[in-house]
C-alpha cells in the first residue's frame, strides 16, 4: 500500500510523541533509538525516514518548547507602543504554557533537568542561547520604551532589568519544573505576574 503524507506525517508525531516520553522520563543518555522504536511501535526505520540521527530527534522534540518561545517573541516585538502590556502578555503566555501544554513542559524540562548539555550539541545550544539572548533583548527593549513614556520610573539600567526579567522567569520554571508538587502554577501565576511588576516598581 502506498504511503500518503498523513500516514508519514502520523508516524512522524507518533515517534515525536514517544520520543518525547522517554527524553522526559529517562534523560538523553539512556534513551536510544532502538527503546523509542519501541515506545512508538514502530521499527527504526521510519525514525531514519524522518530523522537523520537520535540528535536531530532530539533538537525536533525541543521545538516544543523553543517555536512557542520564538513566536512569543516576534509577538511582543511588535507590541513596543504598548510596552507594560507586552511583557505582561509575555510573562503571561509564558507561564500559561507550562502550567497548560504538556508537550511544552516536557521539551522544557527536558532542557533543563534531564540533559547533559555537551559539544555534541551544539546546534541546539546555539538555538537556545540565542533564544535566550532574543527574551533578554526583548525585555531589556520594552523596559527602555516603558521609561521613554513614563509608565516605569527606574533608576536601573533597562539591560539589567532585562536580564532581571529573564532570570526571573527562569527561576519560575526551573524551581517548578524540579519539584512540581512544591507549588501549583497555575494558582500561582497572578501572584508571579503581580511580584514582576513591583519588582520593575509598579504597582500593579
Amino acid at each position: 500500500m502506498r504511503r500518503t503524507k498523513e500516514d508519514a506525517e502520523k508516524t512522524r508525531q507518533t515517534v515525536l510523541e514517544a520520543a518525547l516520553t522517554l527524553f522526559s522520563r529517562d534523560g538523553y543518555s539512556l534513551t536510544t533509538l532502538s527503546r523509542i522504536a519501541r515506545e512508538a511501535g514502530c521499527s527504526r526505520g521510519p525514525i531514519y525516514w524522518h530523522f537523520q540521527n537520535k540528535d536531530d530527534l532530539y533538537e525536533a522534540v525541543l521545538a516544543y518548547s523553543q517555536e512557542p518561545l520564538e513566536a512569543l517573541v516576534a509577538e511582543c516585538a511588535g507590541m513596543r507602543e504598548t510596552p507594560v502590556e507586552a511583557m505582561d502578555h509575555f510573562i503571561e503566555q509564558w507561564l500559561g504554557l507550562l502550567a497548560n501544554n504538556r508537550k511544552y513542559r516536557q521539551s522544557f524540562e527536558i532542557l533543563l533537568n534531564k540533559t547533559e548539555l555537551t559539544d555534541a550539541m551544539s546546534r541546539t545550544l546555539n538555538r537556545e542561547r540565542a533564544l535566550t539572548k532574543s527574551i533578554i533583548d526583548l525585555f531589556r527593549d520594552l523596559v527602555g520604551q516603558a521609561v521613554e513614556q513614563g509608565s516605569i520610573t527606574t533608576k536601573e539600567d533597562p539591560s539589567d532589568l532585562g536580564l532581571l526579567s529573564y532570570t526571573y522567569l527562569m527561576g519560575i520554571t526551573q524551581t517548578w519544573l524540579f519539584a512540581p508538587k512544591l507549588f501549583s502554577l497555575k494558582k500561582e501565576a497572578p501572584f508571579f505576574r503581580r511580584r514582576f511588576w513591583l519588582m520593575l516598581g509598579v504597582d500593579s
